[in-house]
């Protein structure tokens, strides 16, 4: 595994941070990921929530940056910040029994954590030029903000079903379609049929999303 490299403070670095994170992966190195907030600038509280929200589906996930940047911390960019980022934390802590599922897969057959949404449908044209969402394992599909001031975008779905995790609406693929993408959170989708290990009650549980008819 490996770090992005010094990725630069703005919402390019942004960018680039998920295209450096795919790349990796695809070339037989699938523990990566980027400095939240980039390397070498300061952030916006925007910018950092939204690195954040990304980084936190991202194998490799820490806030780091060059010793003249500035703070790190969540707290360090306000109270709203902070507060959204305590979700994002929580949420990253549930879903670590699946990256440690994916940490075996990777180890055994060589599949990145992180995938491009072709990965199962490499002949989809349309997937392969979709750069700005991507699966985490199978199960999930991630779709960070990566342009200021939005609040919602679109995503192209590959074939089947697949739900959003915070309201449970179901949508079809192949296609594209338009979610919400309010400052707290950005869309996460999970495929029809899919059961991932999450943390539960002090233990780990079995999250079960219904297979499609």
């Amino acid at each position: 595994g490996t770090w992005s490299g010094d990725v630069e403070t703005g919402w390019e670095g942004l960018r680039a941070s998920l295209a450096l994170v795919l790349g990796l992966g695809l070339c037989g190195v699938p523990y990566s990921g980027p400095d939240v907030g980039g390397f070498g600038g300061s952030p916006s509280p925007e910018l950092y929530l939204r690195w954040l929200q990304l980084g936190s589906y991202l194998p490799l996930f820490r806030t780091h940056s060059a010793i003249w940047a500035g703070r790190r911390e969540p707290w360090e960019f306000g109270p709203e910040v902070a507060e959204h980022a305590r979700v994002v934390l929580a949420e990253r802590e549930r879903l670590r029994p699946y990256f440690v599922t994916l940490a075996h897969l990777a180890r055994r057959t060589g599949a990145p954590y992180v995938r491009p949404l072709w990965w199962g449908a490499p002949e989809d044209r349309a997937l392969r030029d979709c750069e700005d969402a991507f699966l985490l394992g199978d199960a999930l599909l991630v779709a960070p903000v990566l342009e200021c001031g939005a609040d919602r975008r679109a995503i192209r779905l590959p074939r089947g079903r697949w739900y959003d995790t915070v309201t449970g609406v179901a949508y079809e693929g192949p296609g594209q379609v338009l979610l919400d993408a309010p400052r707290g959170r950005i869309p996460v989708l999970a495929r029809a049929g899919s059961v991932l290990p999450v943390r539960s009650g002090g233990g780990v549980g079995l999250e079960v999303w219904a297979p499609a008819r």
